[in-house]
């Protein structure tokens, strides 16, 4: 192993652990990290994201800080750069790079992208190979169309780029004479294949996020991976005037949303067969011993799963959920010239990450480094205003989902279980977690945990104003509104 190990994070968007049959689930969704973690990686069975939302969870997973104590949780924040873990491996001679469509990472100013050199955000353009617009903004700035068009021009590829520009000005202002290719999440294999020749072209060591959406709304896996959907599953899932909100309204049925987790499962699926490609890859390189290597997911994803926190409710999507739906989350973990597998049943928290890579840079072997002395903490931040508007488009109360949401979860090693407390309000319950299958209510009580663990953090001055989403541009602002963030 090198002095300095390559960092490889790859976030899997909303994939939850008990969909992964790493975890026990019944649909063979991640054969190839089933087969990787028991023959030489390390996998953390109680897993939990540290927010309920893609920026909150990156935020801390990027920085080490819990949410309460970084607070960027919208546009409307940014969190000082240089907490990032990429930023510090960026200054001391990494080549740092993230690829993604999600536009958290890549395009909206929240401090999160800052550490990167290279950044390869949204792909859904008609001509993958060409100049693209959305990471030309991210990296230019808006407004720059001439500089956009030399740039175009002066390409490999000039008409495909060229066309790609136009294209995204008819995504913008003219979305109706679109082609539904042209608008459709871009599949892994996009970024992974921009990931390794980045990678390959390195001199050093390099740092990495990967960021892969295809568990994200929508649903789109290829015919080789849907394996449990099928086209009437995606013309259901094409139906939904809204992915969340018309069932928590009542405007369609609960079964619906539990019928489109079929596609979801078969999304997971195609994200774990890029996994093995990946892997591959740099094992052939040499790269892989060289490599710390973190799969995990930013958040989990409702089908309509009933509350055990606040009676009457049900959990679709994530955003406002504690359940451990949203928050249980996959993580297996491959450290350089790790041979033999290992499983760990103690809770673990994301906000490790950085400590981790710290510790391993040191020349300590943190095996189990994922899962502190503490309690693990969640938070699922409440409805901020523009996401009030679209709730109340099709919910007359949307009460239930305006107040932050806290978890604290703690091991019970004698009963062999997870025990979360958990409150909104003056509504809280306990819950045991033996595994991603089961989880149950046993009181209507959090015994006082959430409010201890809670007053231990405090809200830091790591943040500065972020972007009013008046200023995002069309494209950015259109795609957060697809994906139910705005």
């Amino acid at each position: 192993m090198t002095d300095d190990p390559n960092v490889l994070l790859v976030v899997l968007d909303s994939v939850r652990a008990s969909n992964c049959s790493l975890y026990g689930h019944a649909n063979e969704t991640t054969p190839f990290l089933d087969a990787f973690g028991a023959e030489r990686a390390t996998v953390y069975d109680q897993a939990r994201a540290p927010g309920a939302r893609s920026v909150t969870s990156h935020a801390s997973l990027f920085s080490g800080l819990h949410v309460a104590e970084h607070g960027v949780v919208s546009a409307a924040e940014r969190l000082d750069p240089t907490l990032s873990v990429f930023h510090r491996l960026r200054s001391e001679g990494y080549d740092t790079g993230i690829f993604t469509e999600n536009d958290w990472l890549t395009a909206v100013d929240v401090g999160l992208k800052d550490g990167f050199d290279k950044v390869v955000g949204a792909r859904n353009v008609p001509f993958p190979d060409g100049l693209n617009p959305h990471e030309f903004v991210s990296n230019e700035g808006q407004g720059n169309y001439a500089e956009f068009v030399k740039t175009a021009l002066s390409s490999d590829r000039p008409a495909r780029s060229l066309a790609n520009g136009v294209a995204t000005k008819l995504q913008s202002d003219y979305m109706r004479y679109l082609p539904g290719n042209v608008t459709a999440s871009t599949p892994a294999d996009v970024y992974v294949d921009s990931f390794l020749d980045w990678s390959d072209d390195s001199d050093g060591p390099w740092a990495a996020c990967l960021n892969l959406m295809d568990a994200h709304i929508p649903y789109e896996p290829a015919d080789e991976h849907d394996l449990w959907g099928g086209s009437k599953a995606s013309a259901l899932q094409s139906s939904f005037a809204d992915q969340k909100w018309v069932f928590h309204g009542g405007q369609n049925p609960w079964w619906q949303k539990r019928a489109v987790e079929s596609l979801y499962d078969g999304a997971i699926r195609q994200m774990d067969a890029e996994l093995e490609r990946l892997v591959a890859a740099l094992e052939r390189r040499g790269d892989l011993d060289d490599t710390l290597l973190v799969v995990t997911s930013d958040h989990g994803e409702g089908f309509g799963e009933p509350s055990r926190l606040q009676d009457g409710v049900r959990v679709a999507e994530h955003g406002v959920a504690i359940h451990d739906a949203v928050v249980h989350v996959p993580l297996l973990v491959r450290y350089p010239e790790q041979e033999t597998p290992d499983r760990i049943e103690r809770p673990a928290t994301l906000t490790a990450f950085p400590d981790v890579v710290n510790r391993l840079r040191d020349g300590e072997a943190p095996s189990d480094g994922f899962c502190p002395d503490e309690p693990v903490v969640a938070t699922a931040v409440g409805l901020d205003k523009p996401l009030q508007k679209r709730a109340g488009d099709y919910v007359a109360d949307i009460s239930p989902w305006i107040d932050d949401k806290r978890a604290v979860f703690e091991y019970d090693a004698e009963a062999g279980l997870v025990k979360k407390y958990c409150r909104v309000r003056d509504t809280a319950a306990t819950v045991h977690s033996r595994d991603a299958q089961s989880a149950y209510r046993v009181a209507r009580t959090d015994d006082g945990r959430v409010e201890a663990a809670f007053d231990e953090l405090e809200l830091l001055d790591v943040r500065t104003d972020g972007e009013d989403l008046d200023d995002l541009d069309d494209d950015t602002y259109g795609r957060l509104e697809d994906l139910g963030y705005v």
